[in-house]
């Protein structure tokens, strides 16, 4: 990190010194970081070190900052520079609003994935009703959870092939005061399972084995790549779900499927093979359409 400048009354920086020191540094890294976007890593990374919420650093911007909070700080700078994820080094994410913890062993949850939780409220009418939820590869669980935390009778069980994913995804429910209405459990898709749901959700790896080395190091060299890769074509984990889905899903029930950039029709496809039928599509903010809506009609 370039050596800050420090105030002519104290021989060591402000934290406003520190923050500004650190966005040039980022800058410098070539990660493609804008400034606005090196500045809030940055900010993100200050907090992170001196235990500051956003308040407290603006109020204290110009207190300073000890030699050891120096090089805890660069410390975390320079692990941003292996290109590390920021949710990774701060150990949690938003999503929904609500703070997930985050590892190595889950993907970060990400804004585009709230289109799901988006699409399954305004599939359900009565939001106090006591509905099932199943949620398939749950990671962090961030999708199960922020349903019920919207949903304040629902119950859900969050299945992942990870043990330790769902060791962060248990972390999680019991941090946001949900793990008496959350269970989890290792399984492969619905294997096993005999339960019925109301709703089913489901974010599968759909990124195409060949274009994994080609992701940005944050996601190719940190994430787990039993959560990205799909295969081939990136379908593979749709074909092996949608014959499991409507035995699992009670008459009138909804499953809604994350799909990666221009797979929303390939994946309709291999749902109607199997007598499933695509009901509708949810775009993302980007436009993308990024969740499939499936339902069980009988």
């Amino acid at each position: 990190m370039t050596k800050p400048n420090v105030s002519p009354k104290s021989s060591e920086p402000d934290r406003r010194a520190a923050l500004e020191s650190a966005t040039r540094t980022l800058l410098s890294f070539g990660i493609g970081l804008e400034r606005d976007e090196a500045r809030r890593e940055a900010r993100l990374l200050l907090e992170h070190c001196l235990a500051l919420s956003p308040g407290d650093l603006r109020s204290g911007e110009h207190a300073p900052m000890t030699a050891a909070d120096l090089v805890r700080y660069e410390s975390l700078i320079e692990r941003r520079r292996t290109r590390e994820p920021v949710s990774q080094i701060l150990g949690q994410w938003e999503f929904w609003g609500l703070p997930f913890l985050v590892t190595r062993d889950t993907l970060t949850p990400r804004p585009d994935s709230e289109t799901l939780v988006q699409a399954a409220l305004s599939l359900i009418g009565d939001r106090d009703a006591p509905i099932q939820i199943l949620d398939l590869g749950t990671g962090t669980g961030c999708l199960l959870l922020a349903l019920l935390h919207e949903l304040p009778s629902a119950r859900g069980l969050g299945i992942d092939k990870s043990a330790a994913a769902l060791t962060v995804a248990q972390r999680n429910a019991s941090a946001l005061g949900l793990a008496d209405r959350a269970r989890f459990a290792p399984g492969d898709w619905t294997a096993g399972l005999t339960e019925s749901f109301d709703l089913i959700l489901c974010n599968p790896p759909y990124i195409p084995s060949g274009e994994i080395a080609g992701l940005m190091p944050e996601v190719s060299q940190h994430e787990p790549g039993l959560a990205l890769d799909g295969g081939p074509d990136g379908l593979d984990a749709y074909r092996a779900l949608a014959p499991q889905l409507a035995g699992r899903l009670v008459a009138g029930g909804h499953a809604c499927l994350e799909a990666g950039a221009g797979q929303a029709s390939a994946i309709a496809t291999i749902l109607a093979v199997v007598g499933l039928m695509a009901v509708g599509h949810r775009r993302d903010l980007g436009g993308r359409e990024r969740c499939v809506v499936v339902n069980k009609m009988t």
